[in-house]
């Protein structure tokens, strides 16, 4: 069975497709500049040459009718036709407090995705016109809706609740919601299986390091606490966001510098993180590392205090569960490099966390990379969210 996986973003469309019987990827691609001028299609059988289709996208709608025209072209497709396309499944920002679980879409879903605009408002709006495009290019098709927010919703109300008054809740559904959330799903799971422990009982840490970053704890798979909060700008330091903050540093910068409340928050996201710590060197790790090294002492700090950062909330989360049988890495940083691994671990070692030199200098497979007696086992588990997505709409519609 094909199961094929879409996630849109606000001007761009990645796809994978994924035969099931042995969740190998048959096809990808990604469609960039959806309504910008230069659009363009590049598509990835297995086993051929890359496919690239330059034409004009004006919407999801014309993006998702190339990526079929791909899927099925004589020479570079990988099916005959849509009719080997079992279903679809599509990672969906945020269904507030609606859904957690992936859900086969409906109109009350899709309802549900439009009413929470306002709180995904680059990925909402693209998600639901993946959907309606893929509704549209293959009628009949069931269409399953997988939750970025589903792993966080699991948390218990100390975990998600803000302290505000309560009536904010109540009125617009404000908490943690947590993002990542299909990354860490699988990752965790992962390292249940790859670390042979107690897929009921087992507690994880997975710490999803890239250009947006979080960490999550969770107990048997179950979500106990997540970094990212009512948006992704909580948490970790990142690529281009501040991370935890002060709220009242937004007032200040505001009456500092006469701008307001929305212009300070574009700062915080798009140009704060290891790309204002810096100076403005980068919001790519390797370029922060690379002028870490040539003596840059504010590359340097930006460095530190993103793994700092990320050592802070394995301490807190480990005493969230009262212990921790595992930590994974994972995404870009995670999967990657090697240093930052290490760095964050050396401030575990009341953990009794032991890194193996050797078994760490590793990137992007699953490997145990802690020592043989090191109390904590640390992982590196690649992250596959495509996968995860099919896994759930398979399980919904076989």
């Amino acid at each position: 069975m094909n199961i094929l996986v879409v996630n849109c973003g606000s001007s761009s469309l990645k796809y994978q497709l994924i035969n099931m019987d042995d969740e190998s990827v048959i096809a990808k691609g990604l469609c960039e500049r959806i309504g910008i001028d230069g659009s363009k299609l590049t598509h990835q059988p297995a086993g051929k040459d890359k496919y690239v289709v330059e034409h004009e996208m004006p919407d999801h709608t014309v993006a998702i009718k190339l990526v079929m025209d791909a899927l099925v072209d004589p020479e570079h497709g990988v099916i005959k036709s849509t009719d080997e396309i079992a279903a679809v499944g599509h990672r969906v920002l945020h269904a507030g407090t609606v859904y957690s679980d992936s859900i086969i879409v409906n109109e009350d879903v899709k309802r549900v995705i439009r009413e929470c605009f306002d709180l995904g408002p680059l990925h909402n709006p693209a998600n639901l016109m993946g959907i309606e495009a893929c509704e549209k290019a293959m009628p009949g098709k069931p269409n399953v809706a997988v939750w970025d927010t589903g792993f966080g919703m699991k948390m218990p109300e100390k975990a998600y609740l803000y302290a505000i008054p309560h009536e904010y809740y109540e009125k617009y559904s404000i908490r943690r919601y947590g993002f990542h959330g299909t990354s860490h799903m699988f990752v965790s799971g992962e390292a249940i299986k790859f670390g042979n422990l107690d897929p009921e009982n087992a507690k994880v840490i997975v710490c999803h390091l890239g250009n947006g970053a979080s960490v999550s704890a969770s107990i048997g798979g179950k979500c106990v606490d997540t970094s990212m909060g009512l948006t992704p700008l909580e948490g970790l330091i990142m690529g281009t966001r501040s991370g935890d903050i002060d709220p009242a540093v937004v007032q200040f910068i505001c009456n500092k510098e006469g701008k307001d409340v929305n212009e300070v928050l574009n700062i915080l996201n798009k140009k704060s993180g290891v790309y204002g710590m810096s100076g403005g060197v980068s919001s790519d790790f390797r370029d922060i590392e690379a002028a870490a090294k040539s003596g840059n002492h504010l590359a340097e700090v930006a460095l530190d205090a993103f793994r700092y950062r990320v050592a802070k909330y394995i301490g807190a989360y480990t005493a969230a569960m009262n212990g921790v049988d595992a930590i994974a890495f994972t995404a870009g940083v995670g999967e990657n490099d090697k240093a930052t691994r290490k760095a964050i671990c050396e401030y575990l070692g009341f953990l009794g966390v032991k890194i193996d030199d050797q078994a760490n200098d590793v990137r992007g497979k699953n490997a145990v990379i802690s020592a043989a007696d090191s109390k904590v086992k640390v992982m590196l588990i690649p992250t596959n969210e495509e996968l995860a997505i099919a896994r759930d709409t398979l399980a919904l519609v076989k």
